[in-house]
């Protein structure tokens, strides 16, 4: 039995995981979907002092809480940066804990990178723009046409976003990428439609050695647009 810990990205929370998280439990696995601080039910947690950090430590939270070993960590897009902090704290601890990192078209850091780091000037801007009217706070979310959704689906999430915390926005990760690099690494390429800002990472994976890159015809919320496909892989 493995436990499947995932992690959603900007904008969402643990909601997005709701159609494949049963297809886990059905196939003997246990699997949990946290909600970050500051979105989704947490939003009324939002404030400008969430940083990135604080996001690190609800995911090791719940693994400590839940006395979990044996754990697959998945990550959707601004979480991989969180699960690779996350990887990074629990290969330091004497009982191994951690069996693979999926990173879900997601951001695969370079230590000492941020979230932006890799995002064009423009997209930088923007945010940064986007932020300073709420004092710092947030990011508003965009409109789920931009992750490939239309018609209820794309309602269905563009319900439930809520403004993203922009502390953690450039806040670097400094980690030994030697350590996490010990762990089984996979890259899900969701390339229809592919999202501008995973472009970089795209690239990344298929050129620096330990990654193992497959893909997903769908656009940038797998779990929504194709969860019974992403069910499968993450099984596999």
């Amino acid at each position: 039995m493995k436990n499947f810990v995932l992690v959603h990205g900007a904008w969402h929370g643990g909601w997005c995981w709701k159609r494949v998280l049963p297809q886990l439990r059905a196939a003997g696995h246990e699997a949990y979907a946290p909600t970050l601080t500051g979105v989704g039910e947490r939003s009324h947690l939002l404030s400008a002092d969430i940083r990135l950090k604080t996001h690190i430590q609800d995911v090791i939270g719940l693994i400590d809480s839940e006395e979990l070993d044996n754990v697959v960590l998945v990550g959707h897009s601004y979480a991989g940066m969180i699960i690779t902090g996350v990887a990074d704290l629990l290969l330091q601890r004497d009982v191994p804990q951690l069996r693979h990192l999926i990173y879900v078209d997601a951001v695969t850091p370079h230590p000492g990178e941020s979230w932006s780091s890799q995002h064009t000037a423009e997209t930088i801007a923007a945010r940064v723009k986007a932020a300073r009217a709420t004092g710092g706070v947030s990011m508003p979310s965009a409109d789920a046409s931009a992750f490939g959704l239309e018609g209820p689906d794309r309602e269905w999430v563009n319900r439930r976003q809520t403004p993203h915390p922009f502390g953690v926005y450039q806040d670097p990760l400094m980690f030994d990428a030697q350590r996490v690099a010990r762990v089984k690494r996979t890259f899900v390429d969701c390339t229809s439609p592919a999202l501008p800002t995973i472009a970089v990472m795209r690239q990344r994976v298929r050129t620096e050695p330990g990654w193992q890159v497959v893909e997903l015809k769908t656009g940038h919320d797998p779990m929504v647009s194709q969860p019974d496909a992403l069910a499968r892989l993450l099984l596999e």
